[in-house]
């Protein structure tokens, strides 16, 4: 088979974004151009790869047969020109970053100075986002995810982990008092989430003499869909909070956090992972983004950053 790899790359697309307008519109050309691109690729395999009605596009069993290998031939093409270009002049090209807004912000925007510093001809495209992303339909190289992934599409890599603690501002300390136990916190103002039951239950640690612990059980006051609301609320002085510490530290260094109630409460580590593709976790320009971004997560978590 004749096959031209920017007509597969096409098909991957088409088959990701289920429809041949929305792969016209990702490359800005028009329908027709996409429409003779599929014609070439199934004339050259010999195969129908699409079924085509009017409820839109579904793959034939031998289009999902092609669209296996096709990824599997442009991963190594991208991973040997990986190789070749990075042995001249380092890891280049764009890196598709999925991660929510408040790890944008407080750990890849902090972040990237150093990793230009050592990998000059990378180029970051953030995907600032609370919600899980479909990484082939939107172009995602790394996915920054806590929680271990469960897909075998998918090869994940930890990075770092981070724990939670109860957070308040001064403001609020000020106005309403510093609570000096959990019983306290039922005359408090606590912000919840409205879409994660488990960031609802505040893990105790063990009462003296006991081996099993509790946990406190939050309605909120306030509540929010999105985890940096939730600490622009705390740091505002609307109430108290359940933060990542990872997040809370700089924060409670220059005096705009108080952390609270750290002798009852725990703070279980979590893990964080960069997830990518399987067909794509090799490439050197990923790699080198994940290798800068573990060890910048665990020197940022050095004790000289701990929290008083």
């Amino acid at each position: 088979m004749q096959l031209n790899l920017d007509d597969i790359a096409l098909f991957i697309r088409i088959a990701e974004l289920g429809s041949l307008s929305a792969a016209a519109r990702e490359r800005n050309v028009p329908v027709s151009q996409v429409t003779r691109s599929l014609a070439r690729l199934e004339a050259a395999a010999k195969v129908r790869l699409l079924h085509r009605s009017t409820h839109g596009l579904s793959l034939t069993d031998e289009g999902d047969t092609f669209l296996n290998y096709g990824r599997q031939l442009l991963a190594t093409k991208d991973e040997l020109a990986g190789e070749l270009t990075g042995k001249l002049s380092g890891p280049s090209g764009w890196v598709r970053v999925a991660v929510s807004p408040l790890l944008a912000q407080m750990v890849l925007a902090p972040s990237l100075n150093g990793l230009y510093q050592c990998h000059p001809q990378l180029h970051i495209d953030i995907a600032a986002d609370d919600r899980m992303v479909d990484m082939a339909r939107d172009g995602i190289d790394i996915a920054i995810r806590t929680g271990t992934p469960n897909s075998d599409t998918l090869v994940a890599r930890q990075i770092g982990d981070y724990s939670r603690s109860l957070y308040a501002a001064p403001s609020y300390l000020a106005r309403c008092g510093t609570p000096q136990h959990p019983d306290a916190l039922a005359r408090h103002h606590l912000i919840a989430s409205s879409v994660n039951a488990n960031h609802n239950r505040w893990p105790l640690k063990p009462e003296p003499g006991c081996k099993s612990a509790g946990v406190f059980e939050v309605s909120g006051q306030t509540r929010t869909d999105n985890s940096a609301v939730t600490l622009s609320l705390v740091q505002q002085g609307v109430g108290i909070g359940r933060l990542m510490d990872l997040l809370a530290r700089p924060l409670v260094a220059c005096g705009a956090l108080v952390p609270l109630l750290s002798a009852y409460f725990d703070s279980p580590r979590v893990p964080i992972y960069a997830v990518m593709l399987q067909e794509r976790h090799r490439l050197p320009k990923i790699r080198a983004c994940i290798d800068y971004w573990a060890q910048w997560l665990a020197e940022f978590e050095q004790p000289a950053m701990s929290i008083p």
